[in-house]
């Protein structure tokens, strides 16, 4: 895999990763400036040469990733037998200077029901980087001609048509989506709420609705043998409790400041390491 499609795969995957390139080369190296390689926490592809000097990249590729860091880091390398060394001796004679570029990973959200509040919000996240699945029981909530509002997102948009059982496209979203529950079915919104909650990988749940309707949501999920601890994952009501209105472009705004919101402070909270030279 070369290492533009081994960038796509991580992002479409939903995976953090590492982009190293060689920017500049002098004297004898095993590969010249402009060569990249991707390293994932569990993968690599691409080369830029071997040995000791792709060693080394990895490994502090690997550390960034630990870190969640997000600014990028030069490294130099002295290829010489009197230089540090960890995974053999690399005496080309030459210097590489690698750059590494942490790779984000894109924040996806699966909405389940594409009605009136589903489709505003959809246009609201689709100006974002996000990676956007849309999941409706009803075929005429995602026709293209409806789905025609989307047609200039910067979010990359998924849609599962699945006229029974919605929530049968849980297992199919990356690790850590926001699920954002809101069908026209409160028997569908229970389904999607217990199976999210058993599904264990969604990074965060979210139910429209009242109070009343939490309160007879809980005694279902109780009755359906989950416990209290696992009903404390479920955010309702959903956005941003200042912002009121039963509009649906008003509760789109709210929900999706609310997601930018946690997305901004994870990005906020990460590690910004300086370069260093070897």
């Amino acid at each position: 895999m070369n290492w533009l499609n081994a960038v796509q795969h991580l992002r479409d995957a939903g995976l953090p990763g590492v982009l190293v390139t060689v920017t500049s080369s002098r004297g004898h190296t095993p590969r010249e400036g402009g060569a990249k390689m991707v390293v994932g926490a569990a993968e690599c592809h691409g080369t830029i040469g071997g040995g000791n000097a792709e060693a080394v990249a990895i490994e502090r590729a690997r550390e960034l990733l630990r870190d969640n860091a997000t600014a990028p880091q030069l490294q130099t390398l002295a290829l010489s037998d009197k230089a540090p060394y960890q995974h053999g001796v690399q005496c080309c004679g030459g210097e590489m200077t690698l750059l590494f570029e942490p790779l984000p990973v894109r924040p996806a959200v699966a909405i389940f029901g594409a009605g009136h509040v589903g489709l505003e919000l959809a246009r609201v996240l689709a100006r974002h980087e996000v990676a956007l699945h849309l999941i409706d029981s009803r075929p005429e909530q995602l026709t293209p001609e409806r789905l025609g509002v989307l047609a200039d997102a910067v979010a990359s948009v998924h849609v599962h048509q699945v006229p029974l059982l919605p929530e049968t496209v849980l297992p199919e979203l990356p690790a850590g989506t926001h699920v954002l529950i809101m069908t026209h079915d409160h028997a569908e919104d229970i389904a999607l709420c217990d199976a999210a909650l058993r599904n264990g990988s969604c990074g965060s749940i979210g139910l429209i609705g009242s109070a009343g309707k939490w309160s007879r949501f809980r005694k279902r999920l109780l009755d359906l043998g989950q416990d209290e601890a696992a009903l404390e994952k479920i955010t309702t009501p959903i956005g941003l409790p200042e912002l009121r209105g039963k509009e649906p472009a008003v509760i789109a705004v709210s929900v999706a400041a609310a997601l930018l919101a946690r997305f901004q402070e994870r990005v906020q909270g990460q590690v910004q390491p300086k370069a260093i030279r070897q």
